[in-house]
């Protein structure tokens, strides 16, 4: 006599284990398509140029740069102590740096907040030209001409702005041009705040 015929219930096993295989084999593709659309819809009302910094709220990396070729000033963790700054990088290569630059040189004439440039894997010859045709609206430039610095203050993308608070702590990150409407509701916003 067959197992079937002996043991009627090792048929339904059987058949109730083929179900389950394909609807595993249905549920997966679908649970996994869920997971992607649901980090696809909260990732739409994000701004793509807020990217998450695991220095902020820290201070700032130890470093001392010499500074861009024609100047006198370099940049150091050491100048980022005392007072509300700005810390932008930049270099000549960068595209959208130009598109920002015409802030900072209104934010320097104004004397709104000091800013200083961090020079990002530019040539030196390249990035003095650079300044001297646009303009330096940068208190201390630092020559990050490795990249290093940069590496240690997570630098995602040129350009990319921080606000930094007397007490050296990083307290926000702007990764891509600045523009004005981030500059007056989110920027000076907190400049403000960490002056009180």
């Amino acid at each position: 006599m067959s197992e079937l015929a002996r043991n009627p219930s090792a048929s339904d096993a059987t058949a109730g284990a083929g179900t389950s295989r394909r609807w595993l084999l249905f549920a997966l593709p679908v649970i996994a398509f869920g997971g992607v659309a649901t980090a696809l819809i909260s990732g739409l009302g994000r701004d793509p140029r807020v990217v998450p910094s695991a220095l902020v709220g820290r201070s700032v990396p130890n470093f001392a740069l010499p500074p861009v070729q024609g100047r006198t000033r370099g940049l150091s963790s050491e100048d980022l102590v005392g007072e509300v700054s700005l810390v932008n990088v930049f270099a000549s290569w960068c595209a959208a740096c130009l598109e920002e630059h015409p802030i900072f040189m209104k934010l320097m004439r104004e004397r709104v907040v000091p800013i200083h440039g961090l020079n990002y894997k530019d040539a030196p010859a390249d990035a003095a030209t650079w300044l001297d045709k646009h303009g330096d609206p940068y208190t201390r430039t630092g020559a990050d001409r490795e990249g290093r610095v940069g590496i240690d203050w997570g630098v995602y993308g040129v350009p990319e702005t921080y606000v930094v608070g007397r007490d050296g702590r990083i307290h926000h990150r702007q990764v891509g041009p600045l523009n004005e409407e981030t500059l007056a509701k989110t920027i000076m916003p907190l400049v403000a705040e960490l002056r009180r």
